[in-house]
């Protein structure tokens, strides 16, 4: 069995090349605003080619849940147990989809991009330091704040060269 140190190198790399994938949809999305006319229903069209991506995978990987009635009973509590931020995950995809969508042509890809990533590692350092949606308390300390800084001053580079 490998250590945790390979996983945790496997998981990072996922994660880079799943932020990869951030710039390529944000560019695919933009050309489809163009063609459509539209970054409102471009977004629409991404999100309907998601969804039914996500209903192909959970017939495929997950329908042993959909017909399991201990799963619907558990369902009927988590849902009138839950916080209320649970289901706005969605919304704040069709925000951050349709800003990019009308970012892209404006600012280009390269400062759309570091400026929403700066926005996700600002608010994730907040989250992070405050335990928030269930997540570990990570303490802000100088390190992090000095990576913030060093990402404001690479939007600064990109914006200005």
């Amino acid at each position: 069995m490998k250590n945790k140190s390979s996983y945790l190198i496997i998981y990072m790399l996922l994660g880079l090349v799943a932020g990869m994938l951030s710039p390529i949809q944000t560019s695919i999305n933009s050309e489809l605003r163009s063609a459509i006319q539209s970054p409102l229903v471009a977004a629409l069209v991404s999100f309907s080619v998601g969804t039914l991506a996500l209903i192909l995978l959970v017939l495929i990987l997950e329908h042993h849940r959909l017909v399991n009635t201990n799963l619907l009973e558990k369902g009927k509590m988590i849902i009138s147990g839950s916080p209320w931020w649970l289901w706005i995950g969605g919304m704040l995809g069709v925000i951050f989809v349709t800003s990019n969508i009308f970012l892209l042509p404006i600012i280009g890809a390269a400062l759309t991009v570091v400026l929403a990533l700066c926005g996700q590692m600002v608010i994730a350092l907040i989250i992070d330091h405050f335990g928030w949606f269930g997540v570990p308390k990570h303490p802000i300390n100088r390190q992090r704040i000095f990576g913030i800084i060093l990402m404001i001053a690479g939007i600064f580079l990109i914006q200005h060269f």
